[in-house]
């Protein structure tokens, strides 16, 4: 390797984030140091620390990351391919492992639980994502559809998308979510007319809207309990 390269080891013992990481433990680490540690080498011009400090700059913090692409990525001085690979692997990983803590066999009891169940896939989402859960007669989730990616209204959010999938799954019941990137979950003219168009499908083929939630940034508005369902 070209000694010309600055790599973690080169950094004073005191400050290496892996001896810190395995002293200390992972939740001690700065995000700064635990991208130092995915990344392994700086460049030339900088060390690694430096470069990850610069990374989580470019990318506006490291919640950006989970929506970045590898060409995004690329754009900041000092990573090429495959340290974006890297980067999108172990960020693509945390996603999975909240996941799997999910249990798709939960019921869903109230508004919070809903918002719950889908906050983490859908709040940092930089466009619009209409999702669909699909519930049995004990309110349990037997499936989870992503209907829609776009600007929400009613001529584009078609009824027969989201029934069809209810009727294929023989669910009893749907429960319907959409984020808005703006953070701000107060819900639009749009999402209402959506909202009442389902309830009146739903009534037609006896499968029950039981509510539409705005998702924001760790907030949540339901329309049921605002009286707009």
């Amino acid at each position: 390797m070209n000694d010309s390269v600055i790599m973690v080891r080169d950094v004073p013992i005191e400050e290496r984030p892996r001896e810190r990481l395995i002293r200390y433990g992972a939740q001690a680490c700065t995000n700064q140091e635990l991208l130092a540690i995915i990344l392994r080498t700086g460049t030339k011009e900088e060390s690694v620390m430096n470069l990850a400090t610069r990374l989580l700059t470019a990318v506006e913090g490291v919640t950006a990351l989970r929506t970045a692409s590898i060409e995004e990525l690329c754009q900041v001085k000092g990573i090429g391919p495959t340290k974006a690979v890297q980067l999108l692997a172990s960020v693509e990983l945390g996603r999975r492992s909240v996941l799997e803590k999910r249990d798709e066999k939960r019921a869903i009891r109230s508004p919070k639980d809903g918002a719950d169940y889908v906050m983490e896939d859908l709040r940092h989402l930089s466009q619009e994502h209409f999702v669909a859960l699909y519930l049995n007669t004990k309110n349990q989730v037997i499936h989870q559809q992503t209907i829609f990616i776009g600007s929400l209204n009613a001529s584009i959010v078609h009824p027969r998308e989201v029934f069809k999938e209810a009727l294929k799954r023989s669910a009893a019941s749907i429960l319907c979510f959409h984020n808005h990137p703006s953070g701000d979950p107060s819900p639009s003219r749009e999402d209402i007319e959506v909202t009442k168009r389902l309830v009146d499908c739903g009534l037609m083929l006896g499968i029950e809207l039981i509510d539409h939630i705005v998702i924001g940034d760790k907030k949540f508005v339901s329309l049921k309990e605002k009286g707009l369902l």
